[in-house]
């Protein structure tokens, strides 16, 4: 070896045998003595700043900021028990050891211990590499997450509003299905043939809860195949009956209306046609339930058992006059008659 050539290794600091040196087997045995102590390096306490008073033979302990007794000034260190006396050594930056107090594997980063589970990595590949772009990179059928007891969420946050927070599903590497929060706070649902040209199939307003998009109905006159029907646009047993109502000949209501009152019964159709019935005596004036827009048709029926001939006089968009007649044509005031008339309301 050159009068230049160090003396220690460079790592660990073990003694070299230097040439014609006499007690080679007391440096040689040192070197073991060193490998001993850190090779599967086990810690019996961290962060430790008083010395035990019994320890054993090769227990190690990482010394605290601001130790004391035989460890004064060695804040920091390693402290080894041995041959009945303590040795002193520094850690190196990435040493791994077992900690044997806390049961958990740490590693020596920037100059203490800290728990291996709690390093952050930029980047982690499970079945496959990551990249700048996915630092967590995951290949395999599936991917569980599950709860510890109790429920389980799963949480994508992003910076501002104007960014995009959403899961996205492709197919050979081409985007074809997209959902989240996709440049606003509203949730969508967006969906594409080709990965470049998107649909907003769903809109939820973050503020109304309501739903819009092309899969639901853009209007009242809207009956695109395969939309949502909205309920302010559609009918059901909620609003088939109700106040009908008409807009530009569009029916803005219910689909029927009905009622009664001193005048008979009524229903009203959404497409403007009016209904109106009651019982009335012969040569009495009937008031209709629902004024009329025009004068409607009326039809009369005879309740009566002797035959008649019935007659609907003074009709207007408000009344009619039934009056009813005997064979003879003379006029039986007084007679049943059944009155119906049909015509618009609107």
């Amino acid at each position: 070896m050159s009068p230049t050539s160090p003396q220690c290794s460079d790592r660990l600091d073990l003694p070299y045998l230097m040439p014609a040196q006499a007690q080679k087997h007391v440096t040689h045995n040192d070197a073991l003595h060193r490998l001993d102590l850190v090779v599967q390096l086990v810690l019996e306490e961290l962060a430790c700043e008083t010395p035990p008073a019994d320890p054993g033979p090769g227990d190690i302990y990482a010394i605290g900021a601001s130790p004391v007794g035989a460890w004064a000034g060695q804040g920091g260190r390693l402290a080894a028990w041995s041959d009945g006396a303590w040795l002193f050594f520094d850690a190196a930056e990435g040493w791994r050891a077992w900690a044997r107090d806390s049961a958990q594997l740490v590693v020596r980063q920037g100059g203490s211990w800290s728990a291996v589970e709690a390093e952050v990595r930029d980047r982690l590949g499970v079945g496959t590499s990551p990249d700048a772009q996915n630092p967590l990179a995951v290949a395999g059928p599936a991917t569980l997450l599950t709860h510890v007891g109790a429920g389980h969420q799963l949480k994508i946050n992003k910076a501002s509003a104007s960014d995009t927070a959403s899961l996205l599903f492709q197919s050979g590497w081409s985007g074809h299905a997209e959902m989240g929060l996709a440049g606003e706070t509203a949730f969508s649902l967006k969906v594409s043939p080709d990965g470049s040209s998107w649909t907003e199939a769903l809109r939820a307003d973050p503020a109304s809860g309501h739903l819009s998009g092309a899969a639901v109905q853009a209007s009242a006159s809207d009956t695109t195949a395969g939309r949502l029907m909205r309920a302010d646009w559609g009918y059901g047993p909620g609003n088939l009956l109700g106040a009908v109502a008409l807009s530009g000949g569009v029916p803005t209501g219910a689909v029927l209306e009905q009622g009664s009152n001193g005048g008979g019964d009524w229903l009203r159709l959404a497409d403007g046609t009016q209904i109106c019935w009651a019982a009335r005596s012969a040569g009495s004036s009937w008031s209709f339930p629902q004024a009329f827009d025009a004068a409607p048709v009326v039809s009369l029926t005879s309740t009566e058992s002797a035959p008649r001939m019935l007659a609907a006089t003074a009709l207007s968009t408000s009344s009619v006059t039934p009056e009813s007649y005997d064979a003879a044509g003379v006029a039986q005031p007084g007679d049943g008659v059944a009155c119906l008339a049909v015509g618009r309301w609107g």
